[in-house]
């Protein structure tokens, strides 16, 4: 999941959580969660003040951010003398899960 301003939303992408009136958590929300954004729901989000939406996945990339490849690398290299201990190597599991799904990857990628 990805929060991102509402002028780099794209047709087809899909909201990761629910879209609420001015980005304000209180009350109803104006669109739902498992939407798949269109032209003009983007207009109508610009229409009602929305600033930023979560989409699924991870698909826009601004300067400075580090790929998944190079985060599972530092990943490794912190855990890398400690994976031999079982809550160790439970934690790195639980992140490195959470760093693939985060990034819009799929369950089957790897990265050594």
């Amino acid at each position: 999941m990805q929060k991102i301003p509402l002028m780099l939303a794209k047709s087809g992408m899909t909201l990761a959580r629910d879209v609420f009136r001015g980005n304000s958590p209180i009350g109803m929300p104006i669109c739902g969660k498992g939407t798949e954004l269109t032209d003009s729901l983007i207009a109508r989000f610009e229409n009602m003040d929305v600033q930023t939406v979560h989409v699924e996945g991870h698909p826009v990339w601004e300067e400075g951010e580090r790929s998944f490849d190079d985060l599972v690398l530092e990943l490794n290299d912190r855990f890398s003398k400690t994976l031999q201990e079982p809550l160790n190597a439970m934690l790195y599991e639980i992140y490195k899960a959470y760093l693939i799904k985060s990034m819009g990857g799929d369950s089957d990628r790897q990265a050594e």
